[in-house]
Parts: structure tokens; sequence; C-alpha cells
């Protein structure tokens, strides 16, 4: 049975939509961005109509049921039918492209929300302006001490970090891909290595629920580390992230 060429061009593009869909959503379990889907969605149409309409036979078989549904008279109702399922359609996506959304992106968190001057934990209140890391100084008058520090700090990231961070820093931990926004890459140039270690100390010790209002609603999976660890702990985490990554944290002084 021979399949119409306007019917084979809808099943054929819509063949591409699902494979990719499939292969990306699916196999790679990276969901594709809408605007890139698009982007492939565009030229497979393009694709596809340039090879169905190659020949000038094809493009009239194409064509055809098209202008036999404009030009022909008998199928007025017809016409105004599809006219208006086209016009219901586009006013379909066209919501759905414009519509408020409460979900965050599905990309790493790449504006970093704006920290509190001061804040509190292990029920102290700590200045972020003038908030050092208190080990950060063995890096120079005890370097066999501050390497302990790091190494400690990295037993500290294995037995608590690991599993959304990954092994190797880079965010792609074992549960990543169940959280909106995704764990922090800490191998990006956008995160830690704009940040000072006082920011990377607040957000490690009072978590998504420190976060700020306006932040919201990119909420945060991160726990309240101080709930679990010591305030030494989160320190020698802070000096080996910045050890392995090879980043130097910012601070005031400089930047």
């Amino acid at each position: 049975m021979k399949i119409p060429r306007l019917l084979l061009a809808v099943i054929t593009i819509g063949i591409f939509y699902g494979f990719f869909k499939i292969f990306f959503g699916v196999i790679l379990k990276q969901p594709i961005p809408s605007s890139l889907l698009t982007m492939y969605m565009f030229f497979t149409v393009i694709g596809v109509l340039m090879v169905l309409s190659f020949t000038v036979e094809g493009a009239k078989e194409l064509m055809s049921p098209i202008k036999n549904l404009l030009e022909n008279p008998q199928k007025k109702l017809m016409r105004n039918i599809v006219f208006g399922i086209i016009t219901a359609f586009a006013g379909f996506i066209t919501y759905q492209q414009v519509k408020p959304s409460f979900e965050a992106p599905l990309e790493l968190r790449t504006i970093h929300p704006a920290p509190p001057s001061t804040v509190s934990a292990y029920n102290k209140s700590y200045n972020l302006l003038t908030l050092e890391n208190p080990f950060r100084k063995y890096k120079k008058e005890d370097p066999a001490k501050f390497k302990q520090l790091v190494y400690e700090g990295g037993e500290v990231y294995f037995k608590n970090c690991f599993y959304c961070h990954g092994d190797k820093l880079d965010g792609k931990g074992h549960y990543a891909h169940g959280f909106n926004p995704l764990p922090a890459n800490f191998m990006d140039v956008g995160t830690i290595a704009q940040l000072q270690e006082s920011y990377l100390f607040w957000r490690i010790a009072t978590g998504g629920p420190g976060l700020p209002k306006e932040a919201a609603p990119w909420l945060s999976s991160m726990p309240v580390w101080q709930n679990f660890l010591t305030e030494e702990e989160i320190w020698k985490v802070i000096l080996f992230l910045y050890d392995y990554t090879g980043y130097v944290p910012r601070s005031w002084e400089k930047h």
C-alpha cells in the first residue's frame, strides 16, 4: 500500500521527534533543552520536505492534499475544522512557551544567590565579609599540617558529599539526576572559583533552607550540614574542594 507523501512526511517527522526525546531523555538520561529540540526539528522538517519534494511529481503529490483542501468548495467544512485545529494548536504551544513556570531550569546554578552579611550557624553569628577559613593559614605556616587537613577534608567529602557532587567533583554523583537544579560542578570555573570560602561555609552549613528568599523558587536540596558535620569538618572540606580542583578561593582583599 502506497502511503500518501503528506502522511509520510508527518510520520517521518514524528519518528524523528520521538527519536530525539528517547535518545536524549531515556538513553543518555540528559533532557534536551527545548531550544535545541526546536532547532533539531526545524532542520528535520526542512530535510524531510526537501527529500519528498525533490522531483516535480513528488512536490505535486506532496502538496495535492493541501491544495485540494484549500481550493475544493465541497470541503469548506473540513477546511474550517482544520483551520480551527491549527489555530487552537498554535495557541496551545504559544501558551506553553510564555506561561510562568516555577520549575528550575535543567542546568547548573550559574547565578549564585547573594549571601547575607551575617549568618547564624552552630549557635553563633558569623560576619561573611570578614569570615576566613581558620585552616587556610597552614598552607604557608605548616604545609605538612595543611596537607593532613586537606586529606581529612577529603575523607569527609567522600563520606558525605560525593553521592551528589561526584567522585570527580563534577556534579555527577550517583543521585545527581534526581535533583533540579543539578548539584554544583566544582570543576566548573563558574562555581567555587568565583566564590570566597566564607560563601561556601554559609552554603554548606545552612544548606537549601538557608537560601535567601530571592533565590526561590530555585530551591536547593543541599542538607543543613551543621546538623551533621562539625564546624572544623566543613572548613576541611572547603580546603579539599579548592585543593582538588586547583582553584584559589577569592578574597575581599584581592578582588
